[in-house]
C-alpha cells in the first residue's frame, strides 16, 4: 500500500493488490460503488463519492490521469496530479486505486493514436458527435480505461457526473453492448452556489477575469431552457441563439453549441417528447470548458 494511505483510506497501486482486496469483499457479499476520476478532486467528485456511499457497502475511487484520452496537443503534462491532497479529502473507509501508466497500459501508451499498440474500446456513433468532433481520441480513451477499470474493480454500481454528459451516454452504451453487470448512475452537475459555474478540475487554470466571465455560458443554457419551459419555444435555432448571445456578451470563444437527442445524441431541429440535451464547449484563453443542461427528461 502507498505511503499516502491513512488509517481510514486504503490505497492500492497494482491490479494484483486491488483484485486481492476485491476478492475479500466478494467473500463477504459486499456491494461495491465505483467513482473513476483523474484526480484533482473537488466538491463534484465528493458528491459522487457520497452518492456511492449511500448506495453501496464499500466505495472505490480510481485516481488515474489517462494518456489515451489526450491528443498530442492537449494538456496531458500540465494536468494536475495531486494524489496526497486528493486522498486527504476522501471520507473514511474509501478505497483508492491509483495505478501507474505502465500498470494500466502494459504495452506502453503514446498520445499519437497511429503509434498506439494493444487493445482499445470504441463506442461508434455516440463518440463521434459533439465532443468527438474536436477531440477524436477522447472517447476511445475513456471507453478503454473505464472498461479496464470495470474489469479490475468489479463494481456493483458506477457513478458518473452529468457535467460530462456525452461521456455518460458513451459509458452506458458500452456497458449495455459489452454486457457488464454494472448499474451506471448519473449524478447531477455540482455548481458554484453563487454564479452556477460547473465545478471542474480545469477551473484552476482560469485567471480571475476569466473566472468572472466563464459562467455566461451556463446563464445562456438556463435562459434557453426557460424559453422552452415558460414560452414553449422548442426550435433549435431560437434556443441556440439565446445561448450564443449570452456567451458572446462576455466574449466567450464558443466552440460549439448542441441540441441533441438523449437517445442517440443526434442533433435535433426541435425538442420532442423525449426531451433534449443542450450542451456546448468554449475556451477561456487556453482553457477549454464544457457544460450542459437537460431539457424535458432526467437520467
Amino acid at each position: 500500500m502507498s505511503s499516502f494511505s491513512t488509517p481510514t483510506v486504503q490505497v492500492f497501486h497494482t491490479v494484483a493488490e486491488l483484485k486481492h482486496w476485491r476478492a475479500s469483499q466478494s467473500a463477504q457479499n459486499k456491494t461495491i460503488g465505483f467513482v473513476p476520476t483523474m484526480g484533482a478532486l473537488h466538491a463534484g467528485h465528493l458528491t459522487l463519492i457520497s452518492s456511492a456511499q449511500r448506495a453501496t457497502n464499500t466505495v472505490v475511487v480510481s485516481i488515474f490521469v489517462n494518456p489515451a484520452q489526450f491528443a498530442p496537443h492537449e494538456d496531458l503534462d500540465q494536468y494536475p496530479r495531486t494524489l496526497a491532497q486528493d486522498i486527504a479529502k476522501l471520507p473514511a473507509n474509501t478505497v483508492v486505486f491509483a495505478p501507474s501508466v505502465a500498470e494500466m497500459y502494459p504495452r506502453g501508451i503514446t498520445t499519437e493514436r497511429s503509434k498506439q499498440q494493444g487493445t482499445f474500446i470504441e463506442v461508434l456513433g455516440l463518440s463521434e458527435m459533439q465532443e468527438g468532433g474536436s477531440r477524436p481520441n477522447f472517447f476511445r480513451g475513456v471507453a478503454t480505461v473505464v472498461s479496464k477499470l470495470f474489469h479490475i474493480v468489479g463494481p456493483t454500481v458506477a457513478f458518473f457526473g452529468q457535467k460530462d454528459v456525452q461521456q455518460c451516454c458513451v459509458i452506458r452504451a458500452m456497458v449495455e453492448d459489452l454486457h457488464f453487470p454494472i448499474d451506471v448512475r448519473v449524478v447531477s452537475t455540482i455548481r458554484d452556489p453563487v454564479d452556477g459555474l460547473a465545478l471542474s478540475s480545469r477551473n484552476v487554470y482560469l485567471t480571475e477575469e476569466q473566472r468572472r466571465r466563464a459562467p455566461a455560458f451556463y446563464r445562456g443554457l438556463c435562459a434557453a431552457r426557460s424559453m422552452y419551459l415558460d414560452a414553449g419555444v422548442s426550435g433549435r435555432e431560437e434556443l441556440l441563439a439565446v445561448v450564443r448571445a449570452e456567451a458572446e456578451r462576455e466574449g466567450l470563444d464558443v466552440e460549439y453549441i448542441s441540441l441533441s437527442s438523449p437517445r442517440d445524441l443526434s442533433e435535433l431541429q426541435e425538442i420532442g417528447s423525449d426531451g433534449a440535451i443542450l450542451s456546448g464547449a468554449w475556451r477561456m484563453g487556453t482553457t477549454r470548458l464544457i457544460d450542459n443542461i437537460l431539457i424535458g427528461f432526467k437520467f
